[in-house]
């Protein structure tokens, strides 16, 4: 009898390992699935309203200035939208690990319009960067992104090569 007791605890605890896993991959799937589809949105087809529902009003952008809430967090993205037309946004691999979602991307776009106060310079940029972000009940609480802002601003042309 204590064999079979034994033995139905620990195919209990198994399925509830199993199903804790499951769980939390669905999870995952969800995070990347939402948090792919809000930079499509906001960059690609230049809706940054999007951020509206997608962001937590205490956000934080972990970028220089350090900027903080929602409607802070969205002008920072309009800048994209407004200073740059033949925007591409291009996810190419994307991954989450609990509440985190880490995106490897590449931008392309050209310089047509006022860019956080930098005049149209009509050149053309294709940058790649990374972000790490957090995705907490389905809502962004934080992003932090890595790419090569030198790089950036010669391809601008503002810093000779």
């Amino acid at each position: 009898m204590k064999k079979i007791l034994f033995a139905a605890v620990m195919c209990t605890l198994l399925f509830a390992c199993n199903n804790e896993e499951a769980k939390q991959a669905k999870i995952e799937a969800d995070n990347v699935k939402f948090y792919e589809n809000v930079w499509d949105v906001a960059i690609n087809q230049g809706r940054v309203n999007i951020l509206d529902t997608a962001y937590t009003e205490d956000v934080i952008l972990h970028t220089v200035p350090e900027t903080k809430g929602k409607a802070a967090s969205k002008a920072y993205y309009e800048n994209y939208v407004t200073g740059f037309t033949d925007r591409e946004f291009i996810v190419k691999e994307i991954f989450a690990k609990g509440d985190k979602v880490v995106k490897n991307w590449q931008f392309k776009g050209t310089h047509t319009g006022n860019f956080f106060g930098i005049p149209a310079t009509g050149k053309k940029v294709d940058v790649i960067g990374c972000t790490i972000a957090k995705v907490v009940n389905g809502k962004i609480t934080e992003e932090e992104d890595f790419f090569d802002n030198l790089e950036f601003l010669k391809q601008l042309g503002l810093i000779p090569r």
